[in-house]
């Protein structure tokens, strides 16, 4: 079962990589936002892998609290973006 959790970080972690060369040839910044979610929320299952690996709890909270974070983060990225405009 612990291959399963490192094959899983292993597809983070290129989903990482091959986004930050996603960011060199993104023309506009709503592609750049995506692009830091997807790295965000990629790095955010990495915790969550490592969490299950080392069957630690309190890692669980760290984890929730990173993502409503995170998508707080991208809901106020996209009104900055979109200038307030619905």
């Amino acid at each position: 079962m612990t291959l399963v959790f490192w094959i899983a970080i292993g597809i983070f972690t290129l989903a990482i990589a091959v986004a930050l060369m996603r960011v060199a040839s993104a023309k506009d910044l709503g592609s750049r936002a995506i692009i830091g979610d997807l790295v965000y929320f990629s790095a955010v299952g990495i915790l969550t892998m490592i969490a299950m690996l080392t069957d630690l709890s309190i890692m669980l909270d760290v984890i929730f609290l990173s993502s409503l974070l995170g998508i707080l983060a991208t809901i106020a990225l996209s009104r900055i973006l979109t200038r307030g405009y619905r």
